[in-house]
């Protein structure tokens, strides 16, 4: 068999973790990917930066931060014991964090990029006609920015998928609780098992095309309308 329970172990847990992860990014990045489309505060700047960091740093040197903010000595950690709930390094609550805070710049730039092109008019308008806030957001910018969230949960769900660096300085590897299909990949090769290394790395190529096809195309045919 091309593939043994160890791999659909691993494949079935990098799903359960992208899902959930895209999950929270769109509720975590919409209103920060609002706020920094509107604001005209001097933080924005630095905000900004911060969201952006995970494009720009290693991800070996985020998993170390991450990993030592979150262990028995780190502040975020000694919250999490204070509160009974344990450290997150090497638990699946644990990749499920380092993944949002690894793919939030893959979410908050599309939906700034599409909150900025619907522009205030049409918020402006709706509130002449007395529409609350939230009938503005759900009725109006929602619609207009459908095609920025689909951009979004794509390249979140996808970005989760290939994870290698976090998720292993985090998680490390324990099959079935924090072995995704990177770190499996990486385990068949180092055992020299590349028969089952082709087929998990063939099928992330070919997840990756795909994924790139529906954006290209759906970038496409919105251009044409």
């Amino acid at each position: 068999m091309p593939l043994d329970s160890a791999d659909l172990a691993a494949i079935w847990l990098t799903l359960k973790l992208a899902s959930l992860v895209t999950v929270l990014l769109l509720i975590v990045g919409t209103p920060i990917a609002w706020w920094l489309a509107h604001t005209r505060s001097r933080l924005k700047g630095p905000i900004g930066a911060v969201v952006a960091l995970p494009l720009v740093l290693p991800p070996t040197v985020l998993g170390f931060y991450l990993l030592v903010l979150m262990g028995p000595n780190g502040w975020i950690g000694q919250v999490t014991q204070s509160l009974g709930l344990g450290i997150l390094p090497f638990t699946f609550a644990g990749l499920v964090v380092a993944s949002v805070i690894y793919s939030l710049p893959f979410v908050v730039q599309p939906l700034q990029n599409a909150f900025e092109a619907i522009g205030r008019r049409p918020l402006e308008v709706a509130a002449t006609l007395r529409a609350s806030p939230w009938d503005c957001f759900f009725s109006i910018v929602l619609p207009m920015a459908r095609p920025g969230f689909i951009t979004a949960a794509i390249l979140g769900f996808a970005h989760t998928v290939g994870e290698f660096g976090v998720v292993l300085m985090m998680g490390g590897n324990i099959e079935g609780k924090t072995r995704v299909v990177s770190v499996q990949i990486y385990d068949h090769v180092e055992a020299l098992e590349y028969a089952q290394a082709h087929w998990l790395a063939g099928g992330m190529v070919a997840f990756a095309f795909v994924v790139l096809l529906l954006l290209y195309t759906r970038r496409r045919t919105a251009s044409l309308w």
